[in-house]
């Protein structure tokens, strides 16, 4: 069904494209938005990723804009960029996630790398939320949907990523609990192995694998037949729960795993 975010005003935060041949949580996400309907502000720190992406959309004619900030120092700038466009915020994307090469289980994990990686993943979406919030709770209205991580519920050898999502879960519910009354809904998704450029070159990397080995191994661990989802499986979740369709959900953490979290204990 086309037009789902029709004249919707939407903020996707790390809305870029990482390197590399299958698209990425961010890109996806903006784009499906901009396809159904919405005018998507694409925020990432890179200037070329962040208007790459808004002249990708403006040449499939959907409407977007581009604009280069940190998440942790530019909420405030992110939401002003918004409101001086649109007068409003309807839709609040935080698509937020670094790893670091410090991380490790809780022996290794270096000082840096949990702060480093805290202050993106989960500060970052905390300052975004806190910004958005002023606006969206004067209007009555409005959707924030946070990209989380199945790491947030299961894993043992990144803690600061794990850690800094688990908090960034805890964040989406209290701020579905606080401004539910207020006509404002939160909800998160949380990612299983995914085929993007971050998740696969990242991981290789850390394991000391090349990309068709990382892929391959990636894929057994998955229940559901196919092996593992895509930066589209993590944006039509995103867009349901953004969408007036998920208009009396908020609160809800939402795996996007191919049955990853069922195992869990």
């Amino acid at each position: 069904m086309a037009g789902r975010l029709a004249g919707k005003a939407a903020i996707v935060v790390g809305a870029g494209q990482q390197p590399g041949e299958t698209v990425g949580n961010g890109r996806a996400i903006a784009l499906t938005f901009a396809r159904e309907g919405a005018e998507v502000l694409c925020v990432d720190r890179d200037p070329d990723r962040a208007r790459a992406i808004a002249d990708e959309i403006a040449a499939a004619g959907g409407l977007a804009f581009a604009l280069a900030a940190n998440v942790v120092t530019d909420a405030d700038t992110i939401v002003a960029a918004a409101i001086d466009r649109w007068g409003r915020i309807d839709i609040l994307v935080n698509n937020v996630g670094i790893g670091h090469h410090g991380d490790g289980p809780a022996q290794h994990c270096s000082d840096e790398a949990f702060e480093t990686v805290f202050a993106v993943n989960f500060t970052g979406a905390r300052r975004m939320i806190r910004s958005a919030l002023a606006h969206m709770r004067a209007a009555g209205s409005g959707a924030i949907v946070n990209v989380s991580s199945l790491a947030s519920i299961a894993g043992a050898n990144m803690i600061a990523y794990e850690i800094s999502k688990a908090a960034l879960n805890r964040l989406t519910t209290a701020t579905a609990q606080g401004s539910a009354g207020k006509g404002v809904r939160c909800n998160a998704v949380l990612p299983g192995l995914m085929n993007t450029p971050m998740g696969v070159s990242t991981t290789a990397q850390r394991d000391g694998r090349d990309i068709a080995e990382q892929i391959a191994a990636r894929n057994a661990m998955v229940p559901l037949k196919g092996g593992m989802g895509s930066g589209w499986d993590t944006a039509n979740a995103v867009l349901f729960l953004a969408s007036d369709e998920a208009c009396f959900i908020t609160g809800v953490l939402l795996p996007v795993d191919g049955g990853a979290s069922v195992r869990i204990g």
